[in-house]
């Protein structure tokens, strides 16, 4: 294959199609990985050594080299001081991969043509600290645990063998989903949901079709739209004489565009892990039962394009880092006892901002999140002090709810999208901060209007 030729007819540098090749690679590693010989050793043989090659064929030696500091940090703190090593490594693992986003900026590679290694770094990531954190939990008393720390915990340092091929495994390793070593182990060992059964082995065809379909459908569209919304607008003099409106709609759209890509990206990954057989996740109660693949699911399109609410927005999108977070720092901030409230949500959004990256519009956009949750949980507990005789207006708060939602969201991911300071602040002010007034003034008004959630008359009586 001419790599250059292809390049330019696809509008990519080599660098990045180079990457998407190994990127979709990973389907067919993913579907012979169940053909593989040697029991479950030979499985995390298969899944270290597709992972380093790959990897290789992408990014280079370096790569190899850079995945290697987290996964020793991780696996010699398990060793040399269990009861600490989860501490340790979300520590060390998150210095170096920090260390990494500055080395590299990510963000300006992206945007010149190149690439580098510190997307699947960041996914090696997470992977390591709930390795860690899990280990050091198999120490704790059942009882004070958590049910996600109940199912998650490793009573036994997994083998270097295992541990390697939980890591680097390819089928997760460029983009995601993370997932935890448990269940890893439970799929390459046939155990638990992965046991025989008398309802047989599930057939991942029909759902890689599916993702597949997806992304050819996702990647058509941002392919289409992109030429209509460049990022490069928000700078032109041209977007600073449009009326208010015309560039509040302009964010919509550029932020659609945007997501397009991301819907491309994870279908790829979500066929990948299906095939593979990890993506399986039970049988449906139906009669005939089927067969659910939420293991591999890492957006809700759909659930994301119409949420009714900010707070569903880390359940439909990046599914499965939205829930690494909640299980290792979101709940593990929660003192015993007490409830969650908005130090919590942002020490949480702060995490995964600085997991992307140190570019000012990550920061921003992350910190504005937790200011757009907490203010649409402002607007739902209004919603459910409504009394149930006033349907009308108990909706009219959803509709509200939805379009604050939408508003803020698309204002939002603007930082997220051209991550310079300059730009951020200069498409936030072109729409005079309306994203980061209003949500600032419901978290205002929310400690003010204090409410009651409604009770029915039945239940009063009851």
């Amino acid at each position: 294959m001419d790599m250059e030729s292809t390049a330019a007819a696809i509008g990519v540098s080599v660098p990045v199609l180079r990457f998407l090749l190994c990127f979709i690679a990973t389907i067919p590693t993913g579907f012979f990985h169940r053909f593989v010989p040697g029991g479950a050793t030979g499985k995390h043989l298969y899944a270290a050594v597709t992972g380093v090659v790959l990897s290789y064929l992408s990014f280079g030696f370096s790569s190899n080299l850079h995945f290697l500091v987290p996964m020793l940090v991780g696996y010699v703190s398990m060793v040399v001081y269990r009861k600490r090593c989860g501490v340790i490594t979300f520590v060390l693992a998150f210095g170096y991969l920090i260390g990494c986003h500055v080395y590299y900026m990510s963000g300006d590679a992206w945007k010149e043509g190149g690439i580098d290694a510190t997307g699947a770094l960041m996914v090696l990531t997470l992977k390591v600290i709930s390795c860690a954190i899990n280990y050091n939990d198999g120490l704790l008393k059942e009882e004070d645990l958590r049910d996600s720390q109940k199912k998650n915990r490793l009573l036994k340092l997994p083998s270097l063998i295992e541990y390697m091929g939980y890591c680097l495994c390819c089928a997760s390793h460029f983009a995601g989903p993370v997932y935890e070593m448990k269940d890893y182990l439970d799929w390459t060992e046939g155990k638990g949901i992965w046991s025989k059964s008398e309802k047989g082995s599930p057939s991942p065809f029909r759902a890689t079709i599916r993702a597949l379909v997806q992304a050819g459908f996702c990647m058509g569209l941002y392919l289409y739209l992109v030429p209509h919304y460049p990022l490069s607008k928000f700078t032109d003099p041209v977007y600073k004489e449009w009326g208010f409106w015309k560039r509040l709609s302009y964010q919509y759209m550029a932020g659609l565009t945007a997501r397009w890509k991301y819907y491309f990206i994870w279908s790829i990954s979500e066929a990948a892990i299906i095939i593979s057989g990890l993506g399986f996740s039970g049988w449906t109660d139906s009669s005939p039962p089927k067969a659910r693949w939420d293991h591999a699911k890492n957006v809700d399109i759909l659930g994301l394009e119409f949420a009714r609410s900010a707070v569903e927005i880390p359940l439909v999108w990046n599914i499965q880092v939205s829930t690494w977070l909640r299980h290792y720092v979101y709940d593990r901030l929660v003192p015993k006892g007490k409830k969650a409230g908005f130090f919590q949500l942002l020490a949480t959004q702060t995490v995964s901002a600085v997991w992307h990256g140190l570019y000012p519009g990550y920061i921003i956009f992350f910190v504005q999140s937790a200011l757009m949750i907490a203010g649409s949980r402002a607007i739902y507990r209004w919603q459910q002090s409504v009394p149930p005789n006033l349907g009308l207006l108990k909706k009219l708060f959803m509709l509200v709810n939805f379009a604050y939602t939408v508003l803020v969201l698309s204002y939002s991911c603007v930082g997220f999208m051209v991550l310079s300071l300059h730009e951020t602040l200069t498409s936030y002010g072109s729409v005079y901060y309306i994203g980061t007034i209003i949500p600032v003034v419901l978290i205002l008004l929310g400690n003010v209007i204090k409410t009651k959630p409604a009770r029915s008359k039945a239940r009063k009586e009851q």
